[in-house]
Parts: C-alpha cells; sequence; structure tokens
C-alpha cells in the first residue's frame, strides 16, 4: 500500500508507502511494481545507487542524463533529512524551468519520483545523511549532465548559504540553466 500524490509539476510525484509497526519496530515496502502500476506508474528500475553526506548543507545536483541514457528516479533517505529538488527541463513543457521541492526524511519515510526530463538534486539537511535512488538506466558518463545547483535564472531557494554550501567539485562547474540545448522536447 502507498500514497500517490503529484507536486506543483504533477510530473513529478511524492510517494509514501504504508509503514506497519509494532513493538519490535516498523515494515514498509519502498518499492512494489504492482502497487506502482496500480498508480499508472511503471518504471522499469535497472541500478540502485546511494549516497551519503557527512556534513548539513551539501547540495548533491542538479543532475540528468540525456538520451538514450536519460533516466527516472526514485529518491528516498536512509539516515537525515534532505531537501529534494526537481527541475522541469522538457522545453515544450508549461512548467519548463520551474522546479519543485519536497523534504525527505528517514522519519517522514517520503520518497520523490523524478521523472525522465528533470535536473535533480538534494541539499542534506542534517549530518550523516544517507540518500538512495532507484534508476530507470544505467549510468552513462557520457549522457552525464547538469546545470548549476545556484543559477538565478532558477531562483532555486535552497536552505544553506552559498558561502557555506559543501559541493563537488564537478558541481562547481556545472553550466547555467540558459546555455543547455533543448535536451528534452
Amino acid at each position: 500500500m502507498l500514497t500517490v500524490t503529484p507536486t506543483a509539476i504533477e510530473a513529478v510525484k511524492i510517494i509514501v508507502p504504508k509503514v506497519f509497526s509494532d513493538p519490535r519496530g516498523a515494515f514498509c515496502e519502498t518499492y512494489n511494481h504492482r502497487r506502482f502500476v496500480e498508480h499508472g506508474i511503471a518504471p522499469d528500475f535497472v541500478q540502485d545507487n546511494q549516497s551519503s553526506s557527512v556534513e548539513p548543507g551539501t547540495i548533491r545536483g542538479l543532475h540528468f542524463q540525456s538520451h538514450p541514457a536519460a533516466q527516472d528516479k526514485l529518491v528516498r533517505v536512509l539516515r537525515g533529512r534532505i531537501l529534494d529538488v526537481a527541475v522541469d527541463l522538457r522545453r515544450s513543457s508549461p512548467s519548463y524551468g520551474r522546479w519543485v521541492a519536497e523534504e525527505l526524511s528517514a522519519d517522514n519515510g517520503k520518497q520523490l519520483l523524478v521523472p525522465v526530463g528533470f535536473a535533480h538534486g538534494f541539499c542534506t539537511l542534517e549530518p550523516d545523511t544517507c540518500v538512495a535512488y532507484k534508476v530507470t538506466n544505467y549510468y552513462s558518463p557520457a549522457h552525464d549532465l547538469g546545470v548549476t545547483w545556484d543559477d538565478p535564472d532558477l531562483g532555486i531557494d535552497w536552505p544553506v548559504a552559498s558561502d557555506r554550501v559543501v559541493l563537488s567539485d564537478k558541481d562547481r562547474t556545472l553550466p547555467s540553466f540558459r546555455s543547455l540545448p533543448s535536451y528534452f522536447e
């Protein structure tokens, strides 16, 4: 059992599995293909990824893969909390260039489904945060792309001051939103 709720950009969904608790603790199905199909979502996940971030204020992203290696992502938090962000890169979409954000945590159990055509990134809100995500295509270095996290045209309201953010070298050099070719029509 799960609840699926669209965000302000309908293609991006918040998914909350039902949690069964007893005196021992809790159990939930974080992914069940049949249940997803019942909600009109039919991803074919082929790879699981996991990241851990030591410092709060770590931003990973904004990343995406272009065709033919484009990916849907199902993101959840195993430990800690994040602000998870999806940016619409579908040029013909009415929400092109808009973004949605959702707080995901180990405690709230929310997952974010980020479809093909979106850049994805997150900011850690607690130390030692661990994030897991399923993807529908294998990692392809030749198709691995991104957009700078602090692009003024996007105006993402990150919960960390720019002088305190922790970034990878790769994420420091990502291009601007305006300079991106049309990867997704």
